[in-house]
């Protein structure tokens, strides 16, 4: 049995991203600062910005999924955010290289692409956006995101330990989709996030495929919905948003407008749940 640690595992995703390597047959280890609403494994508490707490919460682990941050900007303060999320990350990445295991998961943001925070509304130069799309942020949270990511990079160049980092579209639970109904006909919410979404159960499955999957090196992959959040044609909520960006492709329906391609070309994953499912319109 391979043992996983899931930092954050408490938390909104944590909880589902814990769930599913149990259900396939991992030993986990849940490294968080509070306790589990549903306790489903040994849950260690760890403060992440010490170096040699992390050593020791990874120790006899076969990968780890690290989910722990500051989950958005201007929520504290823009330095404990930065220095929160970028210390506890290259902990993890270095005390995980000392340790000698060879996959990482971590969360990164759609945040980092600079949309989502900006001061002063900033369009997308095109949609669907890709990996390839200019990461523009000006806040302490999306930049953390992009410092992160280039960690990753810096530790796979040094140990060539596989890291994936996912840029994940907003985080939605089951219970959450009752909240849709309130802004699926109104473009002008959402906007930020180009109205994308991943649901807990399939954003847990990606993680669980990017450790069992190979040769990946260091890689950030969107991961996103197939569909909008929205009850609006996605050309008419870019219509309506955001007129003058670029649209690629062929976009008739309400196809996603954050592309997550790679993902399932280097994955093998798709998602399957849809709000559609679980919201009558």
């Amino acid at each position: 049995m391979k043992k996983v640690v899931v930092t954050g595992g408490s938390g909104l995703l944590g909880q589902w991203v814990v769930k599913e390597f149990l259900e396939q047959g991992y030993e986990v280890i849940n490294s968080d600062f509070k306790k589990p609403e549903e306790p489903l494994c040994q849950t260690v508490t760890t403060d992440l910005t010490n170096l040699g707490e992390v050593y020791g919460v990874l120790q006899g682990a076969d990968a780890v999924v690290h989910l722990a941050a500051i989950p958005q900007a201007y929520l504290v303060s823009n330095e404990r955010t930065f220095e929160n999320n970028v210390m506890s990350t290259y902990n993890i990445l270095e005390a995980a290289e000392g340790l000698g295991i060879k996959k990482v998961v971590l969360a990164s943001s759609e945040s980092s692409y600079g949309i989502c925070f900006a001061k002063n509304p900033l369009e997308p130069k095109y949609v669907p956006m890709d990996e390839d799309h200019p990461q523009l942020p000006e806040d302490s949270y999306g930049l953390s995101k992009i410092v992160n990511e280039q960690t990753a990079e810096a530790i796979n160049r040094r140990s060539g330990m596989q890291v994936v980092s996912f840029r994940l579209g907003n985080v939605i639970s089951p219970e959450m989709y009752a909240n849709f109904p309130s802004f699926i006909h109104d473009a002008t919410q959402r906007d930020r996030i180009l109205w994308s979404y991943i649901d807990t159960r399939d954003a847990a499955t990606a993680c669980v495929k990017a450790v069992e999957v190979d040769g990946l090196g260091a890689v950030a992959l969107n991961l996103a919905a197939d569909e909008t959040s929205m009850d609006i044609k996605s050309r008419d909520l870019m219509k309506n948003r955001f007129p003058r960006t670029e649209i690629r492709g062929s976009i008739d329906g309400f196809e996603s407008l954050l592309n997550s391609d790679k993902a399932k070309q280097l994955l093998g994953w798709n998602p399957i749940h849809v709000w559609r499912d679980y919201v009558n319109v």
